[in-house]
């Protein structure tokens, strides 16, 4: 099975609402690549958990999938998502395309980034290829905003536990640019919303598996220094929400608490929900409902949607 299964689900369930009666909020979404495509030299790697999401892994070919609202707004905020999974696979569909129908669904258009991995066996400088696709990923939607009917100033990211981490790093280090950028287009994201992230790579509170994947397991102090992203925070660092529990084993709470300490510290305007309960990934609880509307009234009140 592939993503293409997952993505026909959604356009036939869209198709049905409409036989219905009921109106579908959805365009036909199609994945795009973010660079010319190349041959895989591994095969990609598809499995589903217990409950059938679907899991990634060995990206060789990176791309996003939009998720458009087609409501006739033509100034839409929109949301990059970045999949958790330890920079070891990508839960793409309970921490991407899922989300994203809930994004669309309130009006908001959601790119699901499928990004590179650091896989020795497929990218040569492992621990930059997946900041590098998220640089992309708003270059593109900055650079053709008017094909989605986006506003380019209003462009955010959002990631989930080492998909944070990623996220996070886009925000701090945008002027470390990657990417080839003739346009001189600025690679900041507007906003970002981050969910149980990992945020630092000291040993004492970071997710070491997120950390040797990324950047080995004899790692130089520079990179485990750049990769910290609580010590990048400065003025212009974006406005961000963070969401974490309080009893999560895996990536503790710790990394949203400095992260959102020096926010205050640099009078970046941010919020910060922990929850007593939720462990890592949010399973019933808190339920998702529940973060993510407390996720769209943040967006409502910081003026990013109507």
């Amino acid at each position: 099975m592939t993503i293409y299964r997952d993505l026909l689900i959604t356009l036939f369930l869209g198709l049905c609402l409409m036989a219905n009666g009921q109106q579908s909020s959805l365009q036909q979404t199609e994945e795009f690549p973010l660079y010319n495509k190349v041959d895989e030299i591994i095969a990609e790697e598809h499995v589903y958990d217990q409950r059938g999401n679907l899991i990634m892994s060995k990206v060789t070919n990176p791309t996003l999938t939009p998720f458009i609202p087609s409501d006739g707004n033509q100034a839409k905020a929109a949301v990059i998502i970045c999949p958790g999974g330890g920079y070891q696979n990508l839960h793409i569909q309970r921490e991407g395309f899922r989300v994203a129908e809930a994004f669309s669904e309130q009006g908001i258009a959601a790119f699901v980034l499928r990004y590179r991995l650091p896989d020795e066996e497929i990218v040569t400088d492992k621990s930059f290829a997946p900041l590098k696709d998220a640089q992309r990923a708003i270059q593109l939607l900055r650079e053709n905003a008017d094909q989605w009917d986006i506003a380019p100033d209003k462009i955010g990211i959002m990631g989930f536990s080492a998909g944070g981490h990623l996220a996070s790093s886009a925000g701090v280090h945008y002027d470390s640019i990657l990417v080839e950028n003739k346009r001189n287009t600025s690679l900041r994201p507007d906003f970002m919303i981050l969910i149980y992230p990992v945020i630092s790579f000291n040993d004492s509170i970071g997710h070491v598996g997120s950390k040797e994947r990324l950047l080995g397991q004899n790692c130089n102090d520079d990179f485990v220094e750049f990769f910290s992203n609580d010590l990048h925070v400065k003025a212009d660092t974006p406005k961000t929400i963070l969401f974490h529990a309080g009893d999560d084993t895996v990536v503790p709470v710790e990394n949203s608490l400095r992260f959102y300490n020096q926010l205050l510290k640099n009078k970046i305007p941010a919020e910060m929900h922990i929850y007593s309960k939720g462990q890592h990934g949010f399973g019933n609880t808190p339920s998702f409902e529940d973060w993510f509307n407390q996720c769209i009234h943040w967006m409502k009140a910081e003026q990013l949607t109507p």
